[in-house]
């Protein structure tokens, strides 16, 4: 049975991708901030019949925290087979270059960059045991630097300078993580789950939470011929599912 380890899972579109790869057989390790709310999210999916899941108390925000949770997730298996990296914050709207304070910015890179950096080289040991390991770095549309330069774009005046530029970070990384593990059988992506409605956006989105966590399942669940180092999104490239950087 395959091991997924998801950040953020205890709502939204982290649990989604929970109910989903359960119901593809897989064992959820649901990742929550807050322990309390993790194992309410754990108990609905067990009142619905799903077993082989359990919280794993971690803040992507806190080294210390992710520290713990490798260690707690280290004694209940020796291998991880997929890294969901879902927590993220938007930092609230609006966000211009010259007049957002400085704090507002590191808040926001804490959670989305540095606490992605700092959860994948806490866990890629037990990634590393896997026969095909995954990776999955959950980012944004408003991340393309390419589309953010063309007037044309539909989301070209969605500027938030915070959480735009933390998410082209995470590209970034994400891009150098899939070049590092090159020659291992490791698939790391992006995945923009579109323009959802959620808590994350009051609920503007027109996209549903199902076909979001399922845009996360598929890069999650990707075969041995898949592709590394991609950037996905159907909300940007609708024909290819694969957007520009």
């Amino acid at each position: 049975m395959k091991k997924v380890l998801i950040t953020g899972a205890n709502k939204s579109i982290g649990f989604e991708a929970a109910r989903q790869l359960l119901q593809k057989g897989y064992y959820v390790y649901l990742g929550s901030r807050d322990a309390q709310k993790g194992q309410q999210a754990v108990d609905q999916l067990i009142s619905e019949g799903f077993d082989n899941v359990e919280v794993i108390t971690i803040d992507v925000d806190n080294l210390e925290s992710i520290k713990a949770a490798r260690e707690d997730l280290g004694r209940k298996t020796d291998v991880l087979d997929v890294l969901i990296n879902n927590a993220g914050i938007s930092g609230g709207f609006p966000q211009t270059a010259l007049d957002t304070d400085i704090s507002v910015f590191r808040n926001v890179f804490e959670t989305n960059l540095f606490g992605v950096i700092e959860t994948t080289q806490a866990f890629i040991d037990l990634l590393k045991t896997a026969p095909d390991p995954r990776i999955v770095n959950v980012t944004s549309g408003l991340g393309s630097l390419t589309l953010h330069t063309d007037p044309n774009w539909k989301y070209y005046h969605a500027k938030g300078a915070c959480y735009v530029s933390s998410k082209a970070a995470l590209n970034a990384y994400t891009i150098i993580l899939a070049y590092d593990l090159r020659d291992t059988p490791f698939k790391v992506n992006a995945v923009d789950p579109g323009y959802t409605a959620t808590d994350f956006n009051h609920h503007s989105g027109p996209g549903t939470v199902p076909d979001a966590a399922a845009r996360l399942v598929k890069a999650a669940t990707l075969d041995a011929d898949g592709p590394t180092g991609q950037f996905f999104s159907d909300d940007n490239a609708p024909d290819t599912g694969i957007s520009p950087w």
